[in-house]
C-alpha cells in the first residue's frame, strides 16, 4: 500500500508539510507555539469556552465547507487535507477589518478581549452562512463561546448588525474559494498517512484492516472526548487511528423506511436528515454541546464511547435504532440498547467498530419526545436525558419505548414502566402510575451534576410532561379546532 509520512494542509495562505507528527499534538499548540499565531487563545483546554475557535475548511460532496471548531481539542493530525483559518487571516476587501470585526468595534462587543478572537471566528462563520441572522441564530452560534465581561448583549447586537458593514460576497475568503479548493484537491492523494505513533487510513477498508491489526489503538473521530483525555487527564493515546477524514464513514442514506447514518457523520452533518424525519429532536439537538463541538463530534463516537450520559443514545434507543458493527470485512447488526453492557463495557470485540446507525422511520400516528435536563441550559452535559416513543390505538398505548441517560450505569430503557403503559389507557392516570414505577427500573447515583433524588424526580416529571404535552395538550388542541 502506498503511504506518506507527513501531513499536508493549508494554514491561512500557506501550504504546510509536517513530518514526525505525534498523535497527541493539538492544533492549538502548533498554532501558538510553533507558528506564534497567538490570536487563538487557550482558555479551558476542553472545548467549552471557545477562545481557541478557528475555522477548518474541508472538501465534501458539496464543495469547500468552513466550520468553526475548537483548536484546543483538535489534534494536529486531523487537519490533513484541510484549510485552517485563524483570526490573523481575516481581512476585509480593503485589507482592513471584516464586517464582523467592524461591528464588534462599533457596538462595543469587546472588553478584556481574551475571548474576542474566538467570538469573532464563530460570528464570522455565521455571517458567511447567514449574514442577517435572527437573535436566536446568533445565540445558537455563540453557545460554544463564553464571555465574562459583556453580558453578550453588545455581541449579539454586533452579530445582527454585521451585514450593514459588508456582505460575504465581497469577502476575500469567499473570493479565494476556487483557488483554495484547487489547492486542497492537489493534497487529496487518498493514501495512508503514517504518523510517528499513529495512522490516518486511506479509506474505510484500510481502517478496518488497521484496527484488526492494532485492536489496542485509540480510534479518534471528532476528538471531542479523546481531546480531553490528553489535555485534562494527560493520558497517552498512541497508537492512534484518526478517522474523521473518512468520507465513507460520513455517508447518510435515506430510504422510505430508514435513515442510515455513517458513524463518522458529525452532529451537524446528521441534523438535516434526522431532524427532518423527527422534528421533535430539533430543540434537543441544538442543546448538544456548542456549535464548535457539534461540527466536530460524531454520532457514532458518542455511542461508541459508551457514556451513561451521552446525549444521543437515549433518543435513538427510543426510536428503535440499530447498530452496524464491523470487524475487518465482517458485519453484524444489533439493537442499540443491547450495545451497552455495563459501565465502560460495550458489546464490541477487539478490532470491531461502529460503522453505522440505522434508524427506522416512525409509523403514522407515533408520538415522540426528547428532553435534556442539565445544570446549564447550553453547552452542558446531561444530568438526565430522555427519549420517548409510542403509538395510541383505540385510546390505548401501544409499543411504548422509554429510554433514559444519567439514570443508570448505561443508557437504558425503563422496562417496568413500559410494561405498565403497554395496553393501558392513554390518560393521566397511566402516566402517573408509570412515573411511580420508575423506581423499579432505576437506582440513580448522586454526583456533582445531580443527586439521586433529583434525577428520579426529573425522570418521573418527564413522564408527566409527556402526558401534559402529548395527551392532555393534544386533546385540548383538538377540542379547540372542533369548536372553531
Amino acid at each position: 500500500m502506498e503511504t506518506r509520512d507527513e501531513i499536508r494542509f493549508l494554514l491561512n495562505g500557506e501550504e504546510v508539510r509536517l513530518g514526525g507528527v505525534k498523535a497527541r499534538e493539538t492544533l492549538l499548540d502548533f498554532l501558538r507555539i510553533e507558528r506564534r499565531l497567538t490570536g487563538t487563545k487557550e482558555g479551558c483546554a476542553e472545548g467549552d469556552c471557545g477562545a481557541c475557535t478557528v475555522l477548518v475548511g474541508r472538501l465534501d460532496g458539496a464543495g469547500l465547507r468552513y466550520e468553526p471548531v475548537n483548536a484546543c481539542i483538535r489534534f494536529l493530525a486531523t487537519v490533513d487535507g484541510c484549510h485552517v483559518v485563524t483570526v490573523e487571516h481575516l481581512r476585509g476587501p480593503d485589507g482592513g477589518m471584516t464586517a464582523v470585526q467592524q461591528a464588534m468595534v462599533e457596538h462595543h462587543g469587546s472588553q478584556c478581549g481574551f475571548c474576542t478572537p474566538g467570538i469573532v471566528m464563530a460570528l464570522y462563520a455565521l455571517w458567511m452562512e447567514t449574514p442577517r441572522p435572527s437573535e436566536a441564530q446568533v445565540e445558537e452560534a455563540l453557545q460554544g463561546n463564553l464571555c465574562r465581561c459583556t453580558g453578550y448583549s453588545p455581541i449579539v447586537q454586533a452579530a445582527r448588525a454585521a451585514a450593514t458593514y459588508g456582505l460575504p460576497e465581497s469577502d476575500p475568503l469567499l473570493a479565494e474559494r476556487d483557488s483554495v479548493t484547487a489547492r486542497l484537491e492537489t493534497l487529496r492523494d487518498g493514501v495512508r498517512v503514517v504518523l510517528e505513533d499513529g495512522y490516518l487510513p486511506a479509506d474505510v477498508t484500510d481502517f478496518a484492516g488497521l484496527y484488526v491489526a492494532h485492536p489496542e489503538a485509540t480510534v479518534v473521530a471528532g476528538a471531542t472526548d479523546v481531546g480531553l483525555w490528553v489535555t485534562k487527564f494527560l493520558r497517552e493515546i498512541s497508537p492512534a487511528i484518526f478517522i474523521g477524514h473518512l468520507d465513507g464513514l460520513k455517508a447518510i442514506e435515506e430510504t422510505a423506511d430508514t435513515i442510515r447514518i455513517g458513524a463518522g457523520a458529525s452532529y451537524t452533518e446528521a441534523a438535516p436528515v434526522l431532524l427532518g424525519a423527527f422534528p421533535h429532536l430539533a430543540e434537543y439537538w441544538s442543546r448538544i454541546a456548542g456549535w464548535q463541538v457539534r461540527n466536530a463530534g460524531t454520532v457514532g463516537g458518542n455511542i461508541a464511547n459508551g457514556s451513561p450520559i451521552g446525549d444521543t443514545p437515549p433518543v435513538l434507543i427510543a426510536l428503535g435504532a440499530r447498530l452496524v458493527l464491523r470487524h475487518g470485512d465482517v458485519r453484524r447488526d444489533i439493537p442499540l440498547e443491547d450495545f451497552f453492557l455495563d459501565y465502560g463495557r460495550q458489546d464490541r470485540r477487539p478490532g470491531e467498530f461502529v460503522e453505522a446507525i440505522v434508524v427506522p422511520k416512525a409509523m403514522p400516528g407515533s408520538l415522540h419526545a426528547a428532553w435534556k435536563v442539565s445544570k446549564r441550559r447550553d453547552e452542558d452535559i446531561s444530568s438526565v436525558a430522555a427519549g420517548f416513543a409510542m403509538r395510541v390505538e383505540g385510546g390505548r398505548i401501544a409499543n411504548p419505548k422509554l429510554a433514559f441517560g444519567g439514570m443508570a450505569e448505561v443508557p437504558k430503557r425503563a422496562r417496568a414502566a413500559e410494561a405498565l403503559l403497554d395496553g393501558a389507557a392513554f390518560d393521566a392516570a397511566s402516566f402517573e402510575a408509570a412515573a411511580n414505577v420508575l423506581a423499579e427500573d432505576f437506582t440513580p447515583l448522586s454526583d456533582w451534576r445531580a443527586s439521586a433524588d433529583y434525577r428520579m424526580l426529573v425522570a418521573q416529571n418527564l413522564l408527566r410532561r409527556f402526558w401534559a404535552e402529548q395527551g392532555a395538550g393534544a386533546v385540548a388542541r383538538l377540542t379547540r379546532r372542533i369548536s372553531a
